[in-house]
């Protein structure tokens, strides 16, 4: 019985073609080159200088982020070379670079053949890399966390309408619109424990409030269907509970 042929890894051919380009662009910079050793795709040298490993891939997929990874272990200048883009790709996603420079990774784009042949672009080198904390968005996050009242929102939920701690404020000054009628923005700050009522009453970002007259609101169908809508999610203000648990 003939044996069966083993199969070819896929996009292995169009991997090598990625070779003799990334192989021209290092000898360009005075790199001894040589392909497949040990478990490196490429490893260049330059007189006694650490060599560079790259990894060849015909994208940017997670297994070639983590054959990277896994080269680190044996040089510190670890490139990974894919061919550029015609159109949208992660290679171009700001993100992505943020994640190669997190794990000191460096980009090799390859170009389609020109005039000169395939060009090599360096897209990202791999650089030591200490990210920044934005302070602005952080104070933003922390102060979400305290001003939200209980945990409204499963983590991952998707396609449903999240419970702000805005939100939150909105729905406490419509429960005790909806039980006492119209009022004024002094009178819900403290009966709907609402810090920001003045400005969450202007603004009607949710189109649930109307002024009736100077200085006093009302709710809005809108503001009285979003109560049914988000019944449960919000902890309605100490002013409407019963007496037992307000306690």
């Amino acid at each position: 019985m003939a044996k069966k042929s083993k199969a070819k890894p896929a996009g292995r051919r169009a991997e090598t073609s990625l070779y003799a380009p990334v192989k021209a662009f290092l000898e360009g910079q005075g790199y001894t080159v040589k392909g497949e050793i040990g478990s490196c795709d490429v490893v260049a040298r330059r007189r006694d200088e650490t060599p560079v490993i790259v990894e060849l891939k015909t994208g940017l997929t997670l297994e070639l982020l983590l054959q990277g990874v896994q080269r680190l272990s044996l040089a510190d200048t670890v490139y990974l070379a894919v061919p550029a883009p015609r159109g949208t790709s992660p290679v171009f996603d700001r993100r992505m670079h943020k994640l190669l420079r997190r794990v000191g990774l460096g980009l090799l784009l390859v170009h389609e053949a020109g005039a000169r042949g395939r060009t090599v672009e360096v897209a990202l080198d791999p650089l030591p890399y200490t990210p920044r904390i934005n302070k602005r968005k952080a104070g933003r996050l922390l102060g979400e966390f305290a001003r939200r009242a209980g945990d409204p929102n499963p983590g991952g939920t998707t396609r449903v309408k999240l419970v702000t701690a805005y939100r939150q404020e909105a729905l406490r000054l419509a429960s005790v619109l909806a039980a006492k009628g119209p009022q004024s923005p002094a009178a819900l700050k403290v009966e709907a424990e609402a810090p920001k009522a003045g400005a969450i009453l202007r603004d009607d970002h949710y189109g649930w409030f109307e002024r009736v007259e100077r200085g006093i609101y009302a709710l809005t169908p809108a503001g009285l269907a979003a109560l049914n809508s988000f019944v449960g999610r919000f902890a309605p203000p100490a002013s409407l509970r019963p007496a037992s648990a307000a306690e």
